[in-house]
């Protein structure tokens, strides 16, 4: 399952550093090759417009601000993702329920099997 992971560049935009480093251990164990971080929305648009990413995971919540706004550049590079929540993800805005959603925590299992069902669109 996880081949499909193998040499990935992955953007991770999540304002929590201990998440952050959890999901860079948990990408690394997959087999990406690149795990970019951002911590604000700034960041992630900064990292998108710098670099060509396999895959994508966004909080949905950052530090108070949402990040509906990478979501749109992702789509606009053709770059599919993923949101992640502690929350109940019921607060969807249209025009997104469509995208998958983690829910915090998750397992290594659970974030291989959404990042391959992305993959492989």
């Amino acid at each position: 399952m996880d081949r499909l992971l193998s040499g990935r560049q992955v953007l991770v935009v999540e304002d929590e550093m201990l998440v952050l480093i959890m999901i860079e251990d948990m990408l690394a164990d997959l087999g990406c090759e690149s795990v970019t971080a951002a911590a604000t929305v700034d960041q992630a648009l900064a990292a998108i417009d710098a670099q060509i990413f396999d895959v994508a995971m966004l909080d949905m919540n950052l530090n108070g601000s949402n990040s509906y706004a990478v979501a749109e550049a992702l789509g606009t590079h053709g770059v599919p993702f993923v949101f992640s929540t502690g929350y109940s993800g019921h607060d969807m805005r249209d025009g997104y329920r469509d995208h998958p959603v983690l829910k915090k925590p998750f397992t290594e299992k659970e974030l291989a099997e959404v990042l391959t069902r992305l993959l492989s669109r």
